[in-house]
């Protein structure tokens, strides 16, 4: 299992956090997610075997929020 940090622009409230958190968790080989509003992050453990960090970012993207590199 690997974890990774995806710094998240746009949220504003509880409902763009618990739309990230979805968004990541729906994705195959993500086993957690926790997501902040207050640090703007979201911190992922993941199975890089199956999904890949572009892969998280890409979520975050499609959830309508901006995950920078």
């Amino acid at each position: 299992m690997a974890e990774t940090v995806i710094r998240v622009e746009g949220m504003s409230c509880g409902g763009c956090v618990r739309s990230v958190t979805a968004a990541l968790k729906s994705l195959p080989g993500v086993t957690d997610a926790d997501v902040s509003l207050e640090s703007a992050q979201a911190r992922v453990q993941y199975d890089p075997a199956t999904v890949s960090e572009q892969q998280l970012r890409e979520a975050v993207e499609d959830a309508g929020f901006d995950a920078p590199a």
